[in-house]
């Protein structure tokens, strides 16, 4: 039998295929809001500078350097700025709309819901993950993720965001677990990986695009069904 009894698992790109649905959100502002008619001809590009942008900001963001108004205004202004467009009621229209428009995108990884099924009968399923409460919490009931885990740990909720110790401790302490019997799920080396690898946590590293390790996880697999392996 496996020691685990708490499965904490990443949500974004780690459950929620948040690549997908964010660029699906982006489309959908790119006609409604008219955006190729303001002179950004080239949605790909439009969107791969925001991609970069919210890279960045959101490093700001989880180190505690700007604020989540200021994150989620600033991506998108300075996307637009970068097209030569300084519209400020346009970036806060497309904040907006992210934040409304987002989490009700349903596309999951493959397996997700395979994995769940097959978990949920044996394992007290928990999720740690850094983003706002409105937005995590909407996104969790459209895809109906919800139902599967007894603990949400959003990061807008608590003093601190992953990686930091701090969050991994209070998701261990509100679920009733202790370090030897809980398993950290995710996609993220630094943040999900080296975070519950700072306090002892057992982790399986979802490795869907094959990179390098730059850290040797506790598990590591390719793709969310090869955890019916481990657990």
């Amino acid at each position: 039998m496996t020691k685990y009894k708490h499965i904490f698992f990443d949500l974004d790109r780690t459950l929620w295929d948040f690549e997908k649905n964010s660029e699906e959100v982006f489309r959908d502002m790119y006609r409604v809001l008219k955006i190729e008619q303001k002179g950004i001809k080239d949605f790909d590009e439009f969107f791969a500078s925001y991609r970069s942008v919210n890279h960045d900001l959101w490093d700001l963001y989880r180190m505690g350097k700007i604020d989540k108004e200021f994150l989620n205004y600033q991506r998108f202004y300075q996307t637009l700025y970068e097209f030569g467009i300084e519209d400020d009621e346009l970036a806060k229209d497309m904040g907006k709309k992210y934040v409304e428009w987002s989490p009700l995108k349903k596309h999951l990884f493959p397996g997700t819901m395979e994995l769940l099924e097959y978990l949920k009968p044996n394992y007290h399923l928990h999720i740690i993950t850094n983003g706002f409460e409105e937005v995590q919490t909407v996104k969790l009931q459209e895809s109906n993720l919800a139902q599967y885990f007894e603990q949400v740990i959003i990061s807008e909720t608590t003093p601190v965001k992953k990686p930091h110790p701090k969050i991994f401790k209070y998701a261990m302490h509100i679920a009733g677990a202790e370090v030897s019997n809980s398993l950290m799920i995710g996609d993220d080396v630094a943040i999900d990986i080296k975070g519950a690898a700072g306090v002892g946590m057992d982790q399986v590293w979802v490795n869907f695009i094959d990179e390098a390790p730059s850290f040797k996880p506790t598990y590591e697999v390719k793709s969310l069904l090869d955890i019916k392996t481990i657990l």
